[in-house]
């Protein structure tokens, strides 16, 4: 399939690019982005979360009570989860979320995620993006440009770009990443997707290994 390609301000440059129909137009795999997704979503946690149980509690061992003729229930040591200030029973321990997905997996959630993108008209391609400073005014005015500002946006560009990136940073919808960060959920995650054309190429590149 064929897509206009657009300068910097959104205008026509006249030209348009070839888009592999091996990535941007495959049958989607729903089940390969849902997989993708969620491993993407388990890295994010640190798996840091911790609770005390009862034997790592401070606290006396000593019987606190006789065993029989209180009228109440046997009770063995302070520390016990049913008392305040006890150990929690089966609580939280530290562990690590992540999962393994095969290579061949994780390319199938990614083309099914651009195909998605280009059948909801939701694919820009941009000759190219350079800004000569570092301001967030800079960036507004790209999205204005692209009639993209009210919408959250993905920027990929094929290498990474100081200006471009921190222009971006106090954005709240807007995203710039490079082609090796690319990833399923931020791909669905965002409202439109803009490419730059060295971007394409090297997103062919990349998934058709």
């Amino acid at each position: 399939m064929e897509l206009a390609i657009l300068k910097q301000n959104g205008e026509d440059t006249g030209r348009k690019i070839t888009l592999s129909d091996d990535i941007f137009a495959i049958e989607p795999n729903d089940h390969a982005i849902y997989l993708d997704v969620k491993q993407f979503l388990a890295n994010q946690r640190q798996g840091t979360h911790k609770s005390k149980e009862r034997n790592e509690i401070a606290g006396s061992t000593k019987k606190i009570k006789k065993q029989k003729g209180t009228g109440g229930a046997r009770a063995g040591s302070i520390k016990s989860p049913l008392f305040k200030g006890g150990g929690r029973v089966f609580g939280p321990r530290p562990r690590d979320y992540s999962f393994k997905l095969n290579k061949k997996l994780k390319q199938l959630a990614r083309k099914s995620a651009l195909t998605y993108k280009v059948k909801e008209n939701g694919l820009t391609v941009l000759e190219n993006v350079s800004f000569d400073t570092t301001k967030t005014k800079n960036y507004v005015s790209f999205l204005d440009g692209l009639s993209l500002s009210d919408k959250k946006t993905l920027l990929v560009l094929p290498e990474n770009n100081k200006h471009v990136y921190l222009s971006s940073r106090n954005l709240p919808k807007a995203k710039v990443i490079t082609v090796d960060s690319i990833n399923t959920y931020e791909l669905l995650n965002a409202d439109n997707l803009v490419l730059c054309e060295g971007s394409v190429s090297k997103l062919e590149t990349l998934l058709l290994q």
